[in-house]
């Protein structure tokens, strides 16, 4: 599981080891860790001899990371150019550069041009303006060759240079990922000690590029360390949440999912989600709904339950609501009333409306950003879609204390928030997936892992998470099952979700491959 810490939780980590005199070879650690990355992206894209590399340095140790990570570099054959961006470099660290052959240049308000050109043509930027110590976006004149870098370098692809981030893309808020002004975003990040918060969420994930986290050894992997302000499940994380058959199983023991999706006039996202929850090995699925929408179910997926029934009657250990359930008041019925089950219960699209003031973290709710808005406003908290979409985390966060729910916000990286405090958020997802009927076969996911969870009392200790943070660890596996089985279709071309079942199963086969 990769745990991200705060920029405070981390500079606290860091405080006893500067006192007793380690500076200097956390430094040197950091720097080989950058300069190992910086290597591998070169090797990738023809190798590091003759190749040219231009280091943004910034006053304070991250600009020192670079310069030596840079001066590396240089010594295996590289042209190097450092751009000082203040008054006060590293002084240390510049020597060690000028020694190994690399030019410095000074940013001044008559060059700014002339150096973003310089940028725009090199083989690899290392960003190491800014480190976990600053806060805000980026101003005056370093702004200003930001924006004409990004100008110059143009789209991604093959003439542009590839960036590299110290520790993170400059102008990212490493607490939130919220991003206020210009940053030059990056192919990679190698951030030292632990990942930040803000790395792994919003549109500092985006900027983050690939991340690297190098272990400097400040212990925040260690049993004492301060919780983390945000988890993201790896694979053997989702495999340790998955409740495996036993000998003894039945469908009932196995986990049976109520769904009360569709309608006359959206049918295809009860089919969707239905379809999605078979491919995860759930043991039965109940639908309830139009009959007309039960025939459809049945043609496609003979082994669902359909009927017109309520949820009293339909024995299930939990319940998916609302995809698709549009202008259908027995769905809505349907819907309230197994939200106030006490049973696990995702709650989808049209049945967030449905949602009491108060719930309990069994009842998970799914929303977008724009579904989280109306939410929100419904409950006197006005905010705007941009608001949320840069900070998701904070978002999710508080909507999950708000209501006493897990909260899974969808989006570029897929927030999941348990209500005592703990956050997740998982970037599995291609963009591939942004389409239609997406969010239906992931909230079929959601449902039949919280049916198998629901009896499933060890399975918060096997993934290593507390108690209070299960549906939420529920929830980012399943976005990360949705994730990977868009990938897996995408590398066939773009993605029908219509498809996507098989690749679901083929995504649990392999959580199935990992060791208990």
């Amino acid at each position: 599981m990769l745990q991200a810490f705060t920029a405070g939780q981390v500079r606290s980590a860091e405080e006893p080891l500067l006192a007793a005199g380690q500076g200097a070879a956390l430094m040197q650690k950091a720097a080989h860790g950058l300069f190992a990355v910086a290597a591998g992206m070169l090797r990738d894209s023809g190798g590091l001899y003759g190749r040219t590399v231009v280091v943004l340095a910034g006053g304070g140790n991250n600009g020192g990371d670079a310069l030596y990570a840079a001066a590396r570099l240089a010594r295996r054959g590289m042209g190097a150019t450092a751009i000082a961006l203040s008054e006060r470099i590293h002084p240390d660290a510049l020597a060690v550069f000028t020694a190994a052959g690399g030019r410095l240049e000074r940013l001044t308000a008559d060059n700014t041009d002339a150096l973003a050109a310089r940028c725009a043509a090199a083989d690899l930027i290392i960003d190491g303006v800014l480190g976990t110590g600053a806060s805000g976006a980026l101003r005056g004149p370093v702004a200003n060759l930001i924006d004409a870098v990004n100008a110059k370098a143009g789209p991604r692809g093959d003439r542009r240079p590839q960036v590299l981030a110290c520790d993170g893309p400059s102008g990212v808020d490493l607490d939130s990922g919220r991003i206020e002004g210009p940053v030059l975003r990056a192919d990679a990040t190698a951030t030292f000690g632990a990942a930040k918060a803000g790395l792994l969420t919003g549109a500092g994930a985006l900027a983050a590029g690939e991340l690297n986290v190098i272990d400097i050894g400040l212990g925040l992997s260690n049993g004492a360390a301060p919780a983390p302000a945000i988890r993201r499940l790896e694979l053997a994380d989702a495999a340790a949440l998955y409740r495996r058959p036993r000998t003894a199983d039945h469908k009932y023991t196995r986990g049976v999912l109520g769904i009360a999706a569709g309608s006359e006039q959206y049918p295809g996202a009860a089919v969707l989600a239905t379809g999605a929850a078979l491919a995860t090995g759930i043991g039965m699925v109940r639908y309830l709904g139009p009959r007309s929408v039960g025939a459809l179910i049945n043609s496609v997926h003979p082994e669902a339950v359909c009927s017109t029934g309520g949820v009293a009657e339909a024995r299930s250990q939990a319940w998916l609501v609302g995809p698709g359930a549009v202008g259908d008041p027995e769905q809505a019925r349907r819907a309230r009333d197994a939200i106030t089950s006490g049973l696990p219960v995702v709650v989808d699209a049209g049945a967030l409306a449905e949602v009491p003031r108060t719930v309990g973290p069994q009842v998970i709710l799914t929303p977008h950003a724009g579904e989280l808005v109306a939410f929100l406003g419904g409950r006197g908290r006005p905010v705007t879609r941009d608001a949320i979409e840069a900070s998701p985390a904070e978002y999710a966060l508080e909507t999950a204390r708000l209501t006493g729910a897990t909260v899974l916000l969808k989006g570029y990286t897929t927030v999941t928030a348990a209500p005592s405090g703990e956050v997740f958020s998982q970037a599995d997802a291609t963009p591939w997936l942004a389409t239609a009927g997406s969010g239906d076969t992931l909230a079929g996911i959601l449902g039949a892992l919280a049916a198998a969870a629901a009896g499933d009392g060890p399975a918060a200790a096997r993934a290593g998470v507390p108690e209070g943070a299960k549906w939420a660890a529920v929830a980012a596996a399943a976005a990360l099952i949705h994730g990977r089985a868009g990938q897996r279709a995408a590398r066939r071309g773009p993605v029908i979700v219509s498809d996507l079942p098989g690749e679901i199963g083929a995504v649990v086969a392999g959580l199935l491959a990992v060791p208990d």
